[in-house]
């Protein structure tokens, strides 16, 4: 069996997991010294010196041969005179350090990184100091990004000196920086601009990179809401199907007394009229932004989705901000009536966790269909349901 003495490859291993760490580049930042360094080392006990001390002979070569005393770099070897009534008295290495940090630099072939992170530490905390911390706990990404960093110095500064700039991502002007670059990196960003923008400067409620726009001040792509009027006296001039940004249409005030919210957009294009009424439709995960519609607050709102888990966790949803929302379509006499054209609700969803903001008639077939009760996934989609039936409803509510 091979012996598992250290080695001069597993000397080299202890320095690159240092490296690899990040501990080695941490200690420019914080001023830590870590050199002179002891290495562990792994020895032969008195038992291999009788039974195999050709090998242990052979070990103790190797070992000086890739020390500094053979090689003038590397590591250093301390002895030990050790006397063995057989084999006489022998010179055994007791313990291995490497006495300066260019040492272990060569050792692992890192002498030309370390340079390019020193400059590259320098730099960044001349002009923004406060990134000390992360350059500490981060150190390798800096590296890794050497080549992207005065791209991104660029964008910390003009954030620095242009906070929540107001303005699209494509109008910000950084020289040397494109659109792109700003997006492809919108994680790494966020943690650098964490750390160097004031706290008034940061949405602390918008978080992850898909949000960074909001986070920032960045201007964002506008929610679009799609709307259809279901009475001719709510058409916009000569349009009744029309798609804005949701701001547009909370300043809009219409005189509506019903508005129908729905996913599908057939259903949506084939909603029956009805007086003082619109329909929004297509929305999906958008219908928090409905919240943000002052005349939505004072009228009649029906949500129609899809009888499954799905469906009822988005009317749980709307609902949390729009309170008074009712269901349409969303019950138990519904399933029933239309029991040959159920459907199987895809796994991935599902939701199977509680849903606060729903009736006790709602809760109660939602549980039903979360627990498979009723049948194994079942789904009733919106576009299943008779026209007929949808007209009965729709006119019932609008009496």
């Amino acid at each position: 069996m091979q012996p598992s003495w250290t080695t001069p490859d597993a000397i080299r291993q202890q320095l690159q997991r240092l490296w690899d760490k990040g501990d080695w580049l941490a200690s420019h930042v914080t001023g830590e010294p870590l050199f002179p360094r002891e290495l562990r080392l792994k020895r032969p006990g008195a038992k291999d010196i009788a039974d195999r001390f050709m090998e242990v002979r052979d070990w103790v070569r190797t070992l000086r041969d890739g020390s500094r005393e053979q090689r003038g770099l590397g590591y250093d070897i301390t002895w030990e005179r050790v006397n063995h009534r057989v084999h006489g008295s022998n010179d055994l290495p007791a313990g291995i350090t490497v006495p300066t940090e260019a040492d272990g630099l060569r050792l692992i072939g890192r002498t030309r990184e370390l340079a390019r992170f020193q400059e590259l530490a320098r730099e960044t905390l001349r002009r923004h100091p406060a990134l000390k911390d992360w350059l500490a706990r981060r150190p390798l990404t800096a590296l890794e990004r050497a080549d992207e960093w005065p791209g991104i110095l660029a964008i910390l500064d003009h954030f620095t000196a242009h906070p929540r700039p107001g303005v699209y991502l494509r109008q910000l002007d950084i020289p040397g920086v494109d659109t792109k670059f700003i997006g492809n990196r919108r994680k790494l960003l966020g943690e650098l601009l964490d750390q160097v923008l004031p706290e008034a400067a940061i949405d602390a409620t918008a978080t992850g990179a898909a949000r960074f726009e909001q986070r920032y001040g960045l201007r964002d792509k506008p929610v679009l809401v799609r709307f259809r009027a279901l009475d001719a006296a709510l058409n916009v001039g000569p349009f009744s199907d029309l798609t804005v940004p949701v701001e547009e249409l909370a300043a809009w005030r219409p005189p509506v007394r019903h508005v129908f919210i729905t996913e599908n957009e057939i259903n949506g294009l084939a909603f029956p009229d009805c007086p003082g009424g619109l329909v929004i439709f297509g929305l999906g995960y958008g219908l928090d932004r409905l919240a943000d519609i002052p005349w939505l607050h004072e009228a009649a709102v029906h949500y129609w989705g899809d009888i499954d888990t799905h469906g009822f966790a988005m009317l749980s949803r709307l609902r949390q901000h729009v309170t008074h929302t009712r269901s349409l379509l969303m019950d138990r006499e519904t399933l029933d009536t239309h029991h040959g054209l159920w459907g199987e609700e895809a796994t991935h969803q599902r939701f199977t966790g509680e849903l606060l903001h729903l009736t006790p008639e709602e809760h109660t077939l939602f549980t039903a269909l979360r627990e498979n009760t009723i049948g194994e996934r079942i789904r009733l989609e919106q576009e299943r349901i008779g026209y007929t039936h949808v007209c009965e409803a729709v006119t019932g509510r609008t009496l």
